[in-house]
């Protein structure tokens, strides 16, 4: 098990000839505590660097390359895969890039990598224009990660997304070069300072579009969401090497270049909506209803199957008639958008005969109140924690995420649910974005032994074999290729496309350096490696999924530790202490955990307020304190308190806001 060895001093020195001092981390806690993203993965970094411009960037990228060590950039770190941790330099850009600029009234928004979703939509509501990209954790991520995973989510389909929505970029290449593609000469800068990258771009525009059976593969693939790889769709889509590598840049997880700024075009945020939670005899039944439902202009269309909803029947709020489903069932949550209720209310009476036809279990009942639309929403969102929640302490909670023809989603949840029975995933439960296909699945999983690691090998590679060569489907929709399906990205395109795919890796990184390991990975066993520990500590600890939807709310994210890097530095103090592995690692944690962990939490709950687990880290900490007896502690918390007190206050009041508004 990797362990937080020293950093070379060399190295610092090399750092602080780049960055003041306070903003390179490289003492233990902090290279801890910055190891895990929100995937089951775990790498630790040598250091820890937080630029606060473009200037600081191209020095680090080119410190990199000249001392071949890895570098990767953590925004937000919500990732699923593992795209966000390296054990070489990580970037943070959430604390320094949070530059937000609305354009055009409402038509377009500029942003730095560090603004988070939420806030870009807060700017643009009084423009009643939104991001095209609605990810499920948009209150926690960020546009560097939004740009940089080709995000999606429940209404914005392939269309509204990152790649399509997309203006123009600020970017710098694993030698420094910067370009700007909003500029009139962006493609002759781009010739000029980076020649051998723009011609063989464009050679491999030509190579592709020599080979009409590959360019009808990439059109097809591409009608549905689809993060597996690069977006190759680039090559065809675009004429000239700058706007190719612009769009190149979505989805590719910081193994290409360094995203300073993006520009996209926003959509109308429809205010009026309509909700309804329709239940079904049959998986069979609820995916015949969704092709009529999408031709009759429903804009987000959510499937769970029986056991998704078996376990959200005794939250409060769920209908009644959930438990009283039968093992087959299945139910869509089902939403009509439009600009003022006359419109959205027109939608719905033409769509009155086909819900008829479709003879849902109970007859529909769409409402317009915010309350019970939050309530139903509240349902579907509280799938993945509900298993992550009761999951058996010290097992991991993997979201994966799947797309299939939409024709064929009924047979293929119905595989999905064998294969889960197959590999003993009890737990497993389907849900997700019914209009495209795009399926999602819960399951709880131990890495603590090498059988457990052996089956979920066996789960993965079974799970490969059905998406790619049963139903030709995506083996990534939206979340990423990242470190665990890397290793079979070659499996879904073949080798003409990874070939392509390789050879992009190559000319835009040559020495290697920027996030290696992630999207193009020929170890065939990557996906087994690296995995995060997760040892018994306590019943706060033991059910943070580590997710990080509660860092956006933390008081004191910008003076020391968040909650969910409190939790993971304790985690690894607990795992010192079982296996008397690293003495003076723990010995170092101990002493450092007071301050960075215990004396500077504002303990207000906020972050509770965002925990799809329900951890208040604020209580967690008010115990420790309590039995660490710290009269330092109690005065520091009594200062932050009183000085977080206006922002807590104001938050507060945001977030009911923000529930009454649904």
């Amino acid at each position: 098990m990797a362990t937080a060895t020293p950093t070379d001093p060399g190295l610092r020195r090399a750092l602080e000839a780049i960055l003041a001092p306070e903003r390179i981390l490289t003492d233990p806690i902090a290279r801890i505590a910055w190891a895990s993203d929100a995937s089951f993965y775990r790498l630790i970094p040598q250091a820890v660097a937080q630029p606060d411009s473009i200037a600081e960037v191209q020095a680090l990228l080119r410190l990199a390359r000249n001392r071949g060590i890895p570098i990767a950039v953590r925004a937000g770190g919500t990732s699923l895969s593992g795209q966000a941790i390296t054990d070489g330099i990580l970037v943070d850009v959430g604390r320094h890039w949070r530059r937000l600029e609305v354009i055009d009234g409402g038509a377009r928004v500029r942003a730095q990598p560090g603004v988070i979703g939420a806030t870009v939509n807060a700017a643009l509501k009084p423009y009643a224009a939104k991001m095209g990209p609605d990810p499920a954790s948009i209150a926690s991520c960020m546009i560097g990660g939004i740009v940089a995973n080709n995000s999606s989510g429940m209404c914005c389909g392939v269309v509204e997304n990152a790649y399509h929505t997309l203006e123009s970029l600020v970017f710098v290449l694993a030698d420094g070069t910067c370009i700007d593609t909003a500029a009139h000469d962006a493609d002759a800068r781009f010739h000029a300072l980076a020649p051998a990258l723009a011609s063989g771009l464009l050679a491999l525009k030509r190579r592709l579009e020599a080979d009409h059976a590959l360019v009808a593969r990439i059109r097809a693939k591409y009608r549905r969401k689809n993060t597996t790889g690069y977006a190759l769709n680039a090559l065809l889509d675009h004429g000239d090497a700058v706007s190719i590598f612009r769009h190149l840049l979505v989805g590719s997880e910081g193994t290409l270049a360094f995203i300073a700024e993006a520009t996209l075009r926003t959509v109308p945020d429809l205010p009026a909506k309509r909700t309804a939670m329709l239940a079904f005899a049959t998986i069979g039944d609820a995916a015949r209803a969704i092709a009529p439902l999408t031709q009759a202009g429903a804009a987000a269309i959510e499937i769970m199957d029986r056991a998704a909803l078996r376990s959200v029947e005794t939250n409060k709020g769920a209908p009644d008639w959930i438990a009283a489903l039968g093992d087959g069932a299945a139910a869509l949550l089902v939403e009509f958008h439009g600009r003022d209720a006359v419109e959205v209310d027109a939608r719905l009476e033409r769509a009155g005969p086909l819900l008829m036809e479709l003879a849902p279990l109970h007859p529909a009942r769409f409402t317009a109140d915010a309350y019970e639309q939050a309530a139903l929403w509240k349902i579907r969102k509280g799938m993945f924690p509900s298993v992550g929640a009761v999951r058996a302490r010290g097992t991991s909670v993997i979201l994966e995420d799947v797309c299939f023809p939409v024709d064929r989603l009924a047979p293929a949840i119905g595989d999905l649910q064998d294969l889960f029975r197959r590999h003993h995933y009890h737990d497993a439960i389907i849900f997700g974005h019914a209009k495209d296909g795009n399926l999602h699945f819960v399951v709880s999983q131990a890495f603590s032994d090498s059988g457990e690691i052996e089956r979920y090998h066996r789960f993965v590679s079974e799970l490969v074999e059905l998406v790619v060569e049963r139903y030709d489907g995506a083996l990534k929709a939206e979340h990423g290729t990242g470190r665990n399906m890397a290793p079979f990205v070659e499996a879904e395109w073949g080798p003409e496309a990874y070939a392509v795919m390789c050879e992009l890796k190559r000319l835009a990184d040559p020495d290697g350096v920027l996030n290696p390991g992630v999207v193009i990975n020929r170890d065939p066993r990557a996906h087994l490696k690296d995995l995060k520990p997760l040892p018994v500590v306590e019943d706060e600890v033991d059910k943070c999924i580590e997710c990080g939807f509660c860092e956006a709310k933390c008081p004191s994210r910008d003076v020391s530790l968040t909650p969910r890097q409190r939790i993971v530095v304790r985690r690894e103090r607990a795992r010192l202490v079982g296996s008397g592995e690293d003495p003076a690692l723990l010995a170092s944690l101990e002493g450092a955990y007071g301050w960075h962990a215990l004396d500077t939490c504002a303990t207000d709950g906020l972050c509770a307020s965002a925990c799809p687990v329900d951890i208040d880290t604020g209580k967690l900490v008010k115990r420790l304190r309590a039995e660490a007896h710290s009269p330092f502690a109690q005065r520091v918390a009594l200062s932050l308190a009183r000085s977080f007190a206006a922002v807590e206050g104001g938050a507060r009041l945001g977030m009911a806001v923000a529930r009454g508004a649904g």
